[in-house]
Order: structure tokens, then sequence, then C-alpha cells
């Protein structure tokens, strides 16, 4: 069976113990040690979407299950799939391996049969781990995502996951850490059978840009980390003042 085919597989039995298992050992540690706030989750679909979280930490994956009691589906880099050990239980828990650094249109493909199936799909639109306050140049995965599929995207800021476990450490630091959930970002609306334009990929991927930058200055300043002015407020403020 292909990476493909076992990460599209109907869940068994043993997947739903695990998922389940694991979902509530990670919340329940997280609410405890981290004090973990969740906002916002009212505002989520019934139905499947694409969860765009903002990333600064390793702990963002397994922290974002705490938004819904559902199994979310996330990419990971292949290279977590090769020890045998581990593969099965990254399927169990929704995890499915991606080419990192390449298009990996099958990865693509994938995401695109699960939301079909009715399943939420996490991607993060920077890419990787990044640093700092602002949100980093996204890539148009999600919102290539959502325009050939026409479900929305949910932009989630979390805060204080960057100083919990710094990138690089192993260690889990007890500060708070909030995820507050965004408004839903509809897909365009298209003529029947026509495919979005590139403009409109890239129209949603600058409104999720705004939006995660929203959600996720809120999330710092509910732990206590507000962000600093951005570079484009400075800039105006700058204009504004006459610098």
């Amino acid at each position: 069976m292909s990476g493909a085919e076992l990460a599209l597989r109907a869940q068994t039995l043993w997947d739903r113990i695990m998922f389940l298992v694991t979902r509530n050992v990670v919340i329940g540690f997280a609410r405890v040690y981290f004090r973990l706030t969740v906002m916002g989750t009212e505002k989520l679909p019934d139905g499947p979407f694409i969860l765009s979280p903002i990333h600064r930490s390793n702990l963002d994956s397994p922290l974002a299950t705490a938004i819904t009691r559902k199994r979310m589906r996330f990419m990971g880099k292949d290279s977590l799939w090769r020890p045998k050990a581990t593969r099965r239980f990254l399927y169990a828990i929704g995890g499915f391996p991606v080419a990192r650094g390449s298009a990996d249109r099958e990865s693509m493909r994938t995401v695109m049969a699960m939301l079909a199936n009715g399943e939420t799909v996490v991607m993060f639109p920077e890419g990787t781990r990044c640093s700092g306050p602002d949100v980093w140049p996204l890539f148009d995965g999600p919102a290539y995502v959502s325009c050939r599929t026409g479900l929305p995207i949910v932009p989630l800021g979390i805060g204080g996951s960057e100083r919990a476990m710094r990138r690089g450490s192993k260690i889990l630091w007890p500060v708070k850490i909030a995820m507050i959930v965004g408004d839903p970002i509809p897909a365009p609306v298209l003529e029947r059978g026509k495919r979005a334009p590139r403009s409109a990929v890239k129209a949603t991927t600058e409104r999720l840009a705004e939006e995660l930058q929203v959600v996720f200055d809120r999330a710092q300043a509910y732990v206590g980390r507000p962000n600093p002015p951005h570079h484009a407020d400075r800039m105006a403020e700058a204009v504004a003042s006459g610098e």
C-alpha cells in the first residue's frame, strides 16, 4: 500500500483509540503545564475546511488538535515516516508525509482527496517554523487548495509557543499559550466548471496573511507578549509623521 493509499484509508478502531488517547493526553498536559486557552471555536465551519496556523514551534501541530474533537490531517516531513515504529502511529493520529522543499503533487492530491472525504486538513502557510512577530511570506498552498475545492481557510493564531519550545531546543518551558481561531476566509466564487485564475489564488493568500497576523497579534497579547508594531505599520507611521 502506497503512502497516499495508507493516508486515505478509512480509520480503523485502533486508529480511533490511538488518536483519542494521544489527543487527550496532549491537551490535558497543555491545559495544566502551559495553561492553554482556546478562543473562537464557535467560528469553525460545520464541514471540512483548511486550517492555517501560524508556525513558531514544534508544539503547534499537536496543540492545534485542541480546537476540535474531530481528527485533523496534517503534513509532516517525509523523514519522520522512515522508521517503521512511528509510521503507523503518525497515520493513526492524522499525519501524512510530504517531501520537504518540493511541490509534491501527490501530497496536494492527497490533501484534496481528504477534504472531499469530509476531513479537515492542517496546512502551515509559512511552510516551516519561523521566528518573530511578523507573519512571514506565505506559500500559496492553502489558497490553491481552497480555490480548487471551494472550501474555506481558517486562520489560527498561536501565542506563546515559540517561548514554550524554542527552535533547536528540546526543553518545554511552562509559559502560557493561547490559540485564537480567526474568521473563515471563503473560497473565491467562480463560474461553474471554471478554474480559479492565478490572481484569485494570490488574492486569497494576501487575505490569509492579513487575517493570520491579526489573530497572531491577539494571541500574543493575550499571553502577555504583545507583538511590536509591524514593518508596514512603522512605515505608515513614518510617512504620516514626515520622517
